[in-house]
């Protein structure tokens, strides 16, 4: 059965009901070990919604690279990030908040709602919030939120990779394949991997009992 595509109801019941800006929020970054977790906030245009907007995992970089220059050029765009080093003190979870956060906050115009991926709410948000599970492959303003955010994740990630030859995080984005964790055995943690995140944690630990 073909997965339905992403749609603009969820904005247009929110207009329903008064409000004048819809915001769609993602993050992306949760599960890899190294590099920050980052956020977007997308309010589309609905005179000018780009064609072919769905979850960034259902489309190929090449088409998400396009995509992204589409949203930036129609939209209005934020995005944010939370540091290894607060990944780390907060939590990935509590992180992840902070990133959308202030994704939303560094939006030109404040948005009246949120619609957010997940099934909760960050706490302190700047304007009501509605969570939508799955929201990347339901509501137009989330996947296009999807998007502008693994693709500049990915970006930053790739220029992680250029100073950090070995991990394969130019492929892998910092997620724990095979490459990427052979390579923290044989070259050791870099100051962007998440401590906290047990992989790394247990190599840490190793070298400190060897050394110790």
């Amino acid at each position: 059965m073909p997965r339905s595509a992403p749609d603009f109801g969820f904005e247009e019941a929110a207009f329903a009901q008064g409000a004048l800006c819809v915001a769609g929020v993602d993050e992306v970054g949760r599960g890899p070990l190294a590099g920050p977790v980052t956020a977007a906030a997308v309010v589309l245009d609905a005179r000018a919604i780009p064609d072919g907007l769905n979850d960034s995992k259902q489309l190929t970089h090449i088409r998400r690279t396009e995509l992204a220059e589409a949203i930036h050029a129609t939209a209005q765009v934020s995005i944010a990030h939370a540091s290894v080093e607060e990944i780390d003190a907060l939590n990935i979870l509590q992180a992840s908040c902070l990133a959308m956060r202030r994704a939303l906050v560094g939006l030109a115009v404040p948005p009246d709602l949120a619609l957010i991926d997940g099934n909760r709410v960050p706490q302190g948000l700047p304007c009501e919030a509605q969570p939508i599970v799955k929201g990347d492959s339901k509501s137009l303003s989330i996947s296009a939120a999807s998007i502008v955010a693994k693709v500049c994740r990915d970006r930053i990630m790739v220029g992680l990779a250029q100073q950090h030859p070995g991990y394969g995080w130019e492929q892998n984005a910092g997620y724990p394949t095979p490459q990427h964790l052979e390579a923290l055995r044989n070259l050791g943690v870099t100051p962007h991997h998440r401590r906290s995140y047990k992989p790394v944690h247990n190599i840490l630990y190793q070298e400190k009992s060897v050394t110790g």
